[in-house]
């Protein structure tokens, strides 16, 4: 790999992340590093891990996946270097955010996650919209196996859920 291939990989990285309103899972950035072929994992990985360890991007673990999104440090950079993006390239990130919008602000709004205390677990499940919290639970249950269970099932329920709870909160008696 070359240098100038690593620093296209962090400026392709950078350029998606400055393009939207919300962070991105690792996995939604490699998809479109690797299904376009632009590079290989291993580098797309060392590009990442470069980004964050110069504070370009900061990094966020949740319970399956990481969340990414850009720093000012990171916004300063692409401002300066977007030139050396091809247009070709530029136009491919767009498209693909543009198709993926609603996917890929989903994939990252909507967030679960639990952890130990006092013998029990608790169960954090949450929905976001533009870095605003809409909602957020939590739910202390005796056992990992529910924590995980209710965690699961947050991705696939939690419209249903949050539309119950504003239907309740808001109901005239």
């Amino acid at each position: 790999m070359t240098t100038d291939g690593l620093v296209l990989y962090k400026l392709i990285i950078l350029y998606m992340l400055d393009r939207v309103d919300f962070p991105l899972t690792g996995s939604q950035i490699s998809q479109f590093i690797l299904d376009n072929n632009y590079t290989n994992y291993f580098n797309l990985t060392i590009a990442q891990n470069e980004l964050i360890e110069n504070d370009f991007i900061k990094p966020t673990v949740e319970r399956n996946h990481s969340l990414y999104e850009i720093t000012e440090q990171g916004k300063e950079a692409i401002e300066l270097f977007e030139f050396k993006i091809s247009d070709s390239i530029k136009l491919d990130i767009l498209n693909y955010l543009k198709e993926q919008k609603i996917e890929l602000r989903n994939e990252s709004a909507i967030s679960s996650d639990y952890y130990p205390s006092n013998n029990e677990y608790i169960a954090q499940c949450s929905i976001k919209e533009r870095n605003q919290t809409l909602l957020e639970i939590k739910i202390t249950v005796p056992t990992q196996e529910q924590a995980i269970h209710i965690c699961d099932s947050w991705r696939e329920k939690n419209e249903e859920i949050y539309q119950y709870l504003i239907t309740q909160v808001w109901q005239e008696e």
